[in-house]
């Protein structure tokens, strides 16, 4: 029973071993099952609804269909090689289970809806974890902002550094990322959920069938109402895989940013012996693997968006069997992004910050540099002189090897008359951190509204 063919009727030979073992299926779609048979019941009861099943049939067939879900949850039936997909291994399972009877399961439905149907459902639930775990990480984040609100650090571009921020500003930059990969994995599941089950093989179906009776059931919104559409799309899986790609570079972001700050040359965070490991041959090690897999892991996902892309750009509609590749990118980004999104929320908790040598760095170097140009604007000098000036007493300091807090006032103005006193007070990282005042800024009250803000946000979040 297990090697017969639901197409089998028009051909005198077997298909080949090889052949088989080349275009099955079973390995992977077996894991959506579970969607498989939410959608034969929901199939199997609008059948019943139009006349097309008795109401008797349908419960047959459906008791049947719960009872082989069991099975398979226990290991009682399994999914095994010889079938060659999860669909074909189901039907024939329930005719075995409760004969011919079985066989009118498949009556106005084709594989090729099946499999959309079973992709939007499980990548529909899929949505639902992966924006969970992005939830939970944003409040990880938020809970270290929130301990750390005060501690100032230096801020990069091009890597070098450039001005005094708030440790917590920094990290309410990665919830800020996060959330636009929330809501992109919102749109995608509002733009999937649509059921193509009617459109049978890409043309439709004779039998009075209720395409919006069987997506109500499953919790669809409506339907994809092209039925050639429904079959060959896969734009749905593509949209998930490429929102994935964006999460796991902000990931991967965050993860380079762990690797580097853990090292003795920043010593800036302290990564907990949990998330760590060592070296099988120098013993002094204790290495950030967490965070170097998740970036690492960032290429596995753009190599799946690839993958997909590539398979989907040169075929004619409607269904192909090309796109049964679909599957292993659209399962292996699901697991890899939970995974990562798990495992970076578990790594931050277990990282420290270490405060007193991140300011300690903001006093040995040039951070307030842009606020001695501003405080030369304050005194009537136009910015891009104050920009030389200051230019010049870097310069100087670099050559003499010393920082502003070495300079005396009439070493500063040598370079300007206008110098007066509280340039000291004025470019100290904190006061530098204390004067910015735009939106969004990193100044103390900006940052405390942010987390405010976030707060609220993800307090209401129902997740």
């Amino acid at each position: 029973m297990a090697t017969q063919k639901l197409w089998g009727g028009r051909f005198k030979e077997p298909l080949a071993e090889i052949a088989l073992n080349f275009s099955s299926s079973i390995e992977f779609d077996r894991h959506l099952y579970e969607e498989d048979i939410a959608g034969s019941i929901a199939h199997v009861e609008m059948l019943a609804s139009v006349k097309v099943l008795t109401s008797s049939e349908a419960n047959r067939i459906c008791t049947a269909l719960n009872a082989i879900r069991k099975e398979i949850k226990t290991g009682k039936f399994k999914l095994t090689s010889e079938y060659e997909d999860v669909h074909s291994a189901i039907e024939q399972r329930l005719t075995q289970k409760i004969g011919a009877l079985g066989g009118k399961l498949h009556t106005a439905r084709s594989r090729n809806d099946q499999i959309a149907l079973d992709e939007r459902l499980f990548l529909r639930s899929s949505i639902k974890e992966i924006n969970k775990l992005i939830t939970n990480l944003q409040r990880v984040l938020l809970n270290k902002a929130e301990k750390n609100y005060g501690v100032l650090m230096p801020g990069y571009t091009h890597t070098q550094r450039a001005q005094a921020v708030m440790l917590s500003h920094h990290l309410l930059a990665y919830i800020n990322m996060l959330e636009r990969d929330y809501e992109r994995m919102q749109d995608c599941s509002e733009r999937l959920n649509k059921s193509p089950l009617g459109a049978a093989a890409f043309a439709g179906t004779p039998f009075p069938i209720n395409r919006l009776k069987t997506a109500k059931k499953l919790g669809f919104d409506g339907i994809v109402e092209n039925s050639i559409d429904a079959v060959s799309d896969r734009d749905f899986i593509i949209e998930f895989i490429s929102g994935c790609s964006l999460t796991m570079m902000h990931l991967s972001r965050l993860a380079e940013e762990l690797v580097l700050w853990t090292t003795k040359e920043f010593s800036f965070a302290q990564i907990s012996d949990a998330y760590t490991t060592g070296s099988s041959i120098m013993p002094q090690k204790k290495n950030p693997d967490m965070a170097e897999l998740i970036r690492g892991k960032t290429g596995r996902v753009y190599g799946s968006l690839i993958n997909l892309l590539t398979t989907m750009k040169g075929l004619p509609l409607a269904y192909n069997r090309d796109m049964q590749e679909d599957k292993l990118p659209m399962f292996d980004t699901v697991k890899t992004v939970r995974e990562s999104l798990l495992v970076m929320a578990h790594v931050l908790v277990h990282t420290t910050f270490n405060k007193f040598h991140l300011e300690e760095e903001l006093r040995t170097d040039f951070l307030t540099a842009t606020d001695m140009a501003d405080y030369l604007v304050t005194k009537g000098i136009p910015f891009r002189e104050a920009h030389r000036i200051t230019g010049e007493v870097v310069q100087y300091c670099v050559t003499h090897k010393m920082y502003f807090g070495n300079l005396d006032l009439a070493t500063m103005k040598e370079f300007s008359p206008k110098f007066e006193p509280d340039i000291f007070d004025f470019i100290l990282p904190q006061t530098s951190v204390k004067r910015k005042q735009s939106a969004g800024s990193t100044s103390p009250q900006e940052v405390k509204k942010q987390i405010k803000n976030w707060t609220q946000t993800l307090r209401k979040r129902k997740v």
